[in-house]
């Protein structure tokens, strides 16, 4: 009997990649699955002859002999149907169809002990608190190991046994058509053991619900939005599994004051019409203490003065921010007689000394216009 070219088995071109072809095979394997056609042995067929296809096909060598000689070279590409070729498709299996082991290849296979859940703790702060750091306690509900069974599940005078369907393999393994099947057993769920006399305080489940009390320092610096690991502080593991760990998120409120922009921070501050135009010491708040800011005669507003370091710590420990200080020239809604009898000086004072100025720019703009 004649055999089909490999190429057409697969449904693809002779100049298909290795992607290609596994693509094409994993699709086939799934079509013709003898779980998905039970007694179906002309699907059987299918399977097998993919298979082959994709177990010549895939490897350089064999590919380039079959290129050149097609199914007639001595026997080289005609070994038939290759098992091993399985092994890298235990994910296709395993999922579709719930095999942990298809021929040894590389299922998966549970075991008895399992990482605890990594859990998640939204902290909130205030911006001081933020800024400097500090030390607090936490609540932490979690799953955490049962001390009356030490976390056996059995109570206690008694022990788990071997699972009598698998002997403590926790995959059963079985034939099915032309090779062999592994799946998780059904009697123990994979652990490998039974639990004939649960303990009365976890229900043979070797874990109980705990909220814990933990004390975290909080690093200086710390912003909205970024996290800190705790590590072996998450929910216990299962017979006998690491502990998983625990994720504190900070939520950092605003200050009525200071605007956070990463490590610096910024603020507005008031002066006075006469501190603008004349120059003037202020006193100027930051995270801590007072500081002076010397302000230079005719300082406009928006104008932004820089105080180095007096901004955020990095929560790493490398380096701190600054703070930046935008000034406004305030300007007063009411005036007694005396204030306005002052500024009415001061405007004709300014009258006169920008008439030269006003001159000027007018001259310029009727040279514009024309």
């Amino acid at each position: 009997m004649n055999k089909r070219d490999y190429y057409e088995i697969l449904g693809v071109s002779r100049s298909a990649s290795d992607q290609e072809l596994k693509s094409a095979y994993r699709k086939l394997a799934v079509t013709y699955h003898p779980d998905k056609n039970p007694g179906n042995r002309e699907a059987e067929e299918h399977f097998k002859e993919a298979a082959e296809a994709y177990s010549v096909l895939s490897d350089q060598q064999k590919r380039a002999q079959y290129d050149r000689f097609g199914h007639t070279n001595g026997g080289a590409t005609s070994a038939g149907f290759d098992p091993s070729i399985f092994s890298e498709f235990g994910d296709i299996f395993g999922d579709l169809f719930g095999f942990g082991d298809i021929l040894g290849g590389g299922g998966r296979r549970r075991t008895a002990a399992q990482r605890g859940t990594d859990l998640r703790y939204d902290l909130e702060l205030g911006f001081m608190d933020a800024a400097f750091g500090l030390k607090t306690k936490i609540k932490v509900p979690r799953l955490e190991t049962c001390v009356a069974c030490s976390g056996t599940g059995a109570a206690k005078g008694s022990a788990p046994s071997m699972c009598p369907t698998c002997q403590g393999h926790g995959q059963v393994r079985y034939q099915q058509g032309f090779f062999s099947i592994s799946r998780t057993c059904h009697h123990c769920q994979g652990a490998g053991v039974v639990i004939k006399h649960p303990c009365k305080e976890c229900r043979g489940e070797g874990r109980v619900q705990q909220e814990r009390i933990l004390e975290v320092k909080i690093p200086a610096g710390v912003d909205n939005g970024q996290r800190m690991r705790i590590t072996g502080e998450g929910e216990a593991g299962v017979q006998g599994g690491p502990p998983g760990d625990l994720d504190v998120v900070f939520f950092v409120k605003e200050h009525e004051f200071f605007d956070r922009q990463q490590n610096n921070i910024h603020c507005t501050v008031p002066i006075s019409f006469g501190q603008a135009a004349l120059g003037a010491e202020i006193i100027i708040p930051t995270l801590e203490g007072e500081e002076k800011l010397r302000i230079p005669e005719g300082t406009q507003t928006g104008k932004v003065f820089c105080l180095r370091g007096k901004g955020l710590p990095s929560p790493t420990g490398r380096g701190r921010g600054d703070q930046f200080v935008s000034v406004t020239v305030f300007t007063p809604s009411k005036l007694n007689r005396d204030q306005r009898k002052l500024f009415e000086q001061l405007a004709e004072l300014n009258e006169i000394s920008n008439k030269p100025l006003e001159k000027k720019i007018l001259d310029k703009v009727k040279g514009i216009f024309g």
